[in-house]
């Protein structure tokens, strides 16, 4: 076999030894291998190192970020031509064993059938198929598909139903028809394209009916499906129009002739009597018999040659006792016995059969698995046998196989043998040289090894698992396979657990989150992506926090839009926040989001309710003609924590909202928070500090989110404690720092011009009249991870000033 082509050193060019190097100098680790989608509208990364990157797909063609489609939006899918469809099943065969080939046995008693197929699949009819396991169905299958061959203008397309979905089998034809690379249609899409396509789907080993069924029906309404099922399996709507045709077993004749043609000479009295019995304990499966002329074919090779006289069989003795037949027990259950006369490397590979729950390795990885160089040779004999069964692109131990040799023991040391496997699996999927769509044929028996292993009871059993998925789960992803993407990631996330790899476990949780985006399922990205934020916080991982926080702006957008200013709720750019420190969104600043802190956990479970923004002044300075813009929020918080101090600031800036709320409206020449102070406008007053940008605040006098403004009492009547009450001015703060209110009200700077009213006094006797105050005003501050939030002013209420002063905060 030609295992360049396979991934075992392909590509591999070793440099000359360097014999001036030491030996304990290691060579430069391979770089990681990244490859880019377009999956709907969206453009994805796979980064095996730091998490995949998701982002819009550019509509124009970034070549920055469309590298690999030649700068612009990949062309639309074209349909392959007849002869690259040939091409292409014929690669999608299971590989040929190497040794002898074993005898092509023929069609026996399926005439019938088989012209009743190819009859209706040509009127466009779809039928199922149903026979027990071991009848014969994907022979019959593949004789129809033959007959079949010119009859659709897409031709025949071969799938396998064996732990498939409908979405996956959809999946897999339009990837039959369409040559559409490194591309990934969404739903609306994947359906657009199948309706229009017109084949014969001969689908083999469904494993799904009823609604399942018809919804894969109706999604391609111009194809006519030959579908293939066991008795179990649920039977198709009764709206679905399906032909049914069941495959019962041979007759005796039939069998006989069929157990003659697999022994390759003619039975003897005893074989015929023998097979008789047989037929009548199988009910006519043809695959029992092909085992039965395995059987025998051994008791053949055990036997002398007449023609040696010095050579003697195993069974023999002094007196010529031949091989016996054997008895109608392991005729019926032929496994144990078959493969107690195999060589120890088939043997062997049963037992790792049996422990990956049927599934065969590829024969390029039986060597290495078995520890013999020429165990690739072990798939013919266990072939030839009747063992194995062809599924799709590989193979697994045929029906009632995997009982058989349980019960005689081959199921013993299964986790030593699913660890080896991983083992081996782990450093094959990781190699360079290993394409994703090699990982993905060997997806099934990636997964059986992983799914053998967590839970694990044994040691390093959770951590191999761990490796296992973490390599093979980014191939997965590039050979889009996704359902095999999402099986591997969700095993590797219970065994990072298990096996406490915090760092790993914050890495499918990323993975899951991003794939959960990709096919629309928004709440649940949110809280794979929340999950992964938050530990990745907790291990300082920058560059994982940054990527997790891109991919959670992108959910918020496609959940509810962007806020006034075109950012998230946290203040970061959309799509790609390309820096770690967002600004202060134009549009304000919600007062329960709150910045990463060093647990990376969120310090504050409530969700903003309200989301407070400037509303622009009309030209020519005069005052806005309305309340402040109020957005109900309800928002969920993007950002996972924020320290104790910052937690402070935040309530500082609510109580100061409140605390202002009730003073009565400026006069309309003066300034008022959410207006700029211009220096050409001196004239009409406006002579104060310009407010910060993103600033929540509001000055006394402005109306509340009603519209109507409150006027302030009586300071004396004050009580620090409530919200919109002013304290009396001889409050001050613990320390015998005095209160703003005890302070001159002259501005900070000299105005240009004088004012055009001069300030009152405080406090006010009659109408107030506001002045500019020094009492700085709330500013946007930007944590170090990237999130915003409102330092809070020095206030004199004296309840949150307790509260905060013992962690070092601003004292409310």
């Amino acid at each position: 076999m030609d295992n360049d082509k396979f991934g075992e050193g392909a590509g591999q060019s070793r440099p000359p030894r360097d014999t001036a190097t030491p030996d304990f100098v290691h060579p430069a680790p391979a770089l990681a291998r990244t490859v880019r989608l377009v999956t709907g509208d969206f453009l994805l990364t796979v980064n095996p190192v730091d998490g995949s990157e998701i982002e819009p797909c550019p509509p124009g063609g970034d070549p920055a970020h469309a590298e690999g489609h030649g700068g612009k939006q990949p062309a639309r899918p074209v349909r392959y031509s007849s002869e690259e469809r040939a091409e292409r099943q014929r690669a999608a065969q299971p590989p040929l064993p190497t040794g002898p080939p074993a005898p092509r046995l023929p069609l026996l008693e399926r005439d019938d059938e088989r012209e009743r197929l190819v009859r209706l699949l040509g009127r466009g009819r779809s039928v199922r198929l149903t026979g027990p396991a071991g009848s014969g169905r994907s022979t019959l299958l593949d004789t129809v598909a033959d007959d079949c061959a010119d009859l659709a203008p897409d031709g025949v397309v071969r799938l396998s139903g064996y732990r498939r979905t409908p979405s996956e089998l959809l999946y897999e034809l339009f990837a039959v028809v369409y040559n559409a690379p490194q591309q990934r249609p969404d739903r609306a899409g994947l359906l657009e394209r199948i309706r229009d396509i017109g084949a014969i789907v001969v689908l083999d080993d469904l494993e799904f009916g009823g609604a399942a069924l018809g919804e894969l029906l109706d999604a391609a309404p111009e194809c006519a499906f030959l579908v293939a099922a066991t008795p179990d399996i649920a039977a198709p709507a009764a709206d679905s129009h399906l032909e049914e045709v069941f495959l019962a077993g041979l007759g005796r004749s039939s069998s006989l002739e069929l157990l003659k043609r697999t022994v390759e000479r003619p039975l003897t009295e005893d074989e015929a009597n023998w097979a008789g019995d047989l037929w009548f304990e199988s009910e006519g499966l043809p695959l029992r018999f092909v085992q039965a002329g395995a059987l025998l074919r051994q008791s053949d090779s055990l036997r002398p040659d007449p023609e040696d006289p010095d050579a003697i069989g195993v069974f023999d003795s002094a007196d010529g006792v031949e091989v016996p037949l054997p008895t109608l027990g392991e005729g019926a259950a032929p496994a144990a016995l078959l493969a107690s006369r195999l060589g120890e490397s088939a043997r062997q590979t049963l037992r790792f059969a049996v422990a990956l729950g049927g599934e065969v390795p590829h024969q390029a990885h039986l060597p290495a698995l078995v520890g013999d160089t020429h165990a690739d040779a072990a798939l013919g004999e266990l072939m030839n046998c009747g063992l194995l069964s062809p599924v799709g692109t590989r193979y697994r131990l045929a029906a009632g196989v995997i009982a058989q040799l349980t019960e005689k023991g081959y199921a013993e040391d299964m986790a030593a043998h699913a660890h080896t496997v991983a083992q081996h699996y782990a450093w094959w999927a990781g190699h360079p040289s290993v394409t994703p769509e090699r990982a993905v044929a060997e997806a099934d028996a990636v997964l059986a090894a992983l799914a053998a292993l967590v839970p694990g009871e044994e040691a390093g059993h959770p951590s191999a698992a761990v490796l296992l998925a973490r390599s093979a789960a980014p191939a997965f992803a590039a050979g889009l396979h996704w359902t095999a993407w999402e099986r591997a990631l969700r095993i590797g996330s219970e065994a990072a657990r298990i096996s406490g790899e915090v760092a790993e476990e914050a890495y499918f949780h990323h993975e899951l989150g991003v794939l959960a985006l990709c096919t629309g399922s928004l709440e649940r990205a949110r809280a794979e992506l929340e999950a992964s934020i938050a530990m990745r916080g907790a291990l300082a991982d920058k560059r994982g926090t940054v990527a997790g926080r891109r991919a959670l702006a992108l959910v918020a957008d496609r959940a509810g839009g962007l806020v006034p200013g075109g950012r998230t709720p946290a203040g970061e750019e959309v799509p790609a926040a390309r820096h770690e420190e967002s600004a202060s969104p134009p549009g304000g600043v919600s007062a329960a989001v709150l910045p990463l802190g060093a647990s990376g956990r969120s310090k504050s479970s409530q969700e903003p309710a309200t989301l407070v923004a400037r509303r622009e002044s009309p030209a020519g300075g005069a005052k806005p003609r309305g309340p402040l813009n109020v957005f109900g929020g309800a928002r969920r918080n993007l950002v996972a924590a924020g320290a104790g101090a910052l937690l402070a600031a935040v309530l500082g800036t609510v109580v100061t909202l409140g605390a202002a709320s009730d003073h009565e409206e400026p006069p309309g020449g003066n300034v008022r928070n959410g207006q700029s102070a211009n220096e050409d406008d001196a004239e009409n007053g406006l002579d104060a500090d310009e407010p910060a940008v993103g600033s929540t605040s509001r000055p006394s006098g402005d109306p509340d989110a009603t519209g109507t403004a409150t006027p302030s009492p009586s300071p004396s009547s004050g009580d620090p404690s409530k919200p919109g009450i002013e304290p009396s001015p001889s409050s001050s703060k613990p320390g015998g720092r005095p209160s703003p209110s005890s302070r001159p009200t002259t501005p900070t700077r000299p105005p240009s011009t004088p004012p055009t009213k001069p300030p009152t006094t405080w406090p006010p006797t009659s109408t107030p009249t506001p002045t500019p105050s020094t009492t700085p005003s709330p500013s946007a501050t930007t944590s170090p991870e990237g999130s915003t939030s409102a330092s809070a002013p020095i206030t004199t209420s004296s309840a949150p000033a307790s509260s905060a002063s013992s962690s070092g905060s601003p004292v409310i």
